[in-house]
């Protein structure tokens, strides 16, 4: 058993900021494409030799191109260059894997599915630079602990909580539904490389999204203008949706009209040209950047599901949070810490801090033993975390 400290859980709300980087983001892309290589890894490894082996790819970088955007067309001048490393089994009794081609082919898929208006082949350069690990980190990771549990390959915290705020949610629904719509058809002219910001001063609700317009589906300003009017619509009716109706909203605020200053792309992604990016920059594994609440500066993304904490303590957290908060109705907030010890099993983690909030005039007698079951039974399901992870099923960005 581990040490579980219960605590109780102030609730301040004066001030509440929320931020989501979309999926055309550079730091969301970098994110995206080293998860997408542990998950291709994890099932290269499975089909050549039954199981998961040692690999942690969560490093990316992406170095943005050059291009010369315009209604009706543009031009990428100089491709987006993009970086994947980390440390990897690369060859198995000499058995070679091809860690490169796993690489540059599962982004060039996932950058064809999920940005419409971008050419991987003309428009990006991925090169692999993952090289095999050290040989302690390989040996700790061949370990096992009890019941052939795996042990932990860092000593790293997570964090988590429940529920989201009606804010979280709403920013969560802005990008989602922009990104989630059929974009070919359906505003083609609205690039994947949207970021929300939402702040709320008490009562008051400022929401901002930038939006990387794509020129060739725009003839001239007045066409950007009113695609700029139509996603305001779209925000203001999902903020209405969300009990927010009075909210204030703004669209790529940034642009002059006057000077020509606004914001078009010729891919729908600031990468082409305005930003770079980089794994773990953007979102946390709830899918929000939220500094008024618990947050851990792991960058999940890339990291191997099986040992690696800085992976499994945060979603894990979050799912402890969330069970809780569904199970004992009495509760209306919970956080959770998990902390971490190297070579200790990943189910024995050195404590778990749960803080939770009961509603307004409602008092919980002796939730301990409640909590902890709670607790202890979602960290004993650890090893099935690993099926959502090399599936897609959790996400972490």
């Amino acid at each position: 058993m581990f040490p579980i400290v219960i605590s109780p859980l102030e609730i301040a709300d004066q001030v509440e900021i929320v931020e989501r980087k979309g999926i055309g983001h550079p730091d969301t892309i970098c994110d995206a494409l080293a998860e997408m290589l542990s998950r291709n890894l994890c099932l290269e490894y499975q089909r050549r030799f039954g199981a998961i082996l040692h690999h942690n790819v969560d490093k990316a970088l992406l170095c943005g191109g050059r291009a010369a955007a315009a209604f009706g067309g543009g031009n990428v001048l100089a491709p987006i260059k993009l970086y994947l490393a980390g440390r990897a089994i690369t060859e198995v009794g000499g058995e070679a894997i091809p860690i490169k081609e796993i690489a540059v082919e599962g982004s060039r898929a996932w950058l064809k599915a999920n940005l419409h208006a971008l050419d991987p082949q003309r428009h990006v350069k991925i090169d692999s630079v993952v090289q095999q690990a050290s040989q302690d980190l390989r040996t700790l990771f061949s370990r096992r602990g009890l019941h052939g549990i795996a042990l932990a390959n860092d000593t790293s915290f997570g964090v988590g909580y429940a529920p989201l705020s009606p804010l979280e949610r709403l920013v969560l629904a802005i990008e989602k539904r922009i990104n989630g719509r059929d974009r070919e058809r359906a505003m083609p002219a609205w690039g994947e490389d949207i970021k929300v910001m939402a702040v709320r001063s008490a009562d008051r609700v400022e929401i901002t999204v930038a939006c990387a317009m794509i020129g060739r589906f725009l003839a001239n300003i007045e066409e950007y203008l009113e695609q700029k009017i139509l996603l305001e619509k779209l925000i203001r009716d999902l903020a209405n949706e969300h009990g927010f109706p009075a909210c204030n909203v703004g669209v790529n605020t940034a642009d002059n009209t006057s000077s020509g200053g606004i914001y078009l792309t010729v891919t729908g992604t600031s990468a082409e040209a305005g930003d770079d990016g980089q794994v773990g920059r953007g979102n946390r594994v709830n899918g929000l950047i939220t500094p008024c609440r618990p947050m851990s500066l792991e960058a999940a993304a890339g990291k191997n599901p099986v040992s690696h904490v800085g992976k499994i303590y945060n979603v894990l957290a979050r799912d402890i949070a969330e069970t809780i908060i569904a199970a004992i109705p009495e509760i209306e907030s919970a956080q959770c810490l998990m902390v971490s010890r190297i070579g200790v099993p990943v189910t024995l983690p050195a404590v778990v801090q749960i803080k939770i909030a009961s509603l307004e005039g409602v008092r919980i007698s002796n939730p301990r033993k409640h909590v902890d079951e709670l607790a202890s039974g979602r960290v004993a399901c650890i090893p099935e975390l690993i099926t959502g992870f090399v599936s897609g099923i959790s996400t972490v960005f």
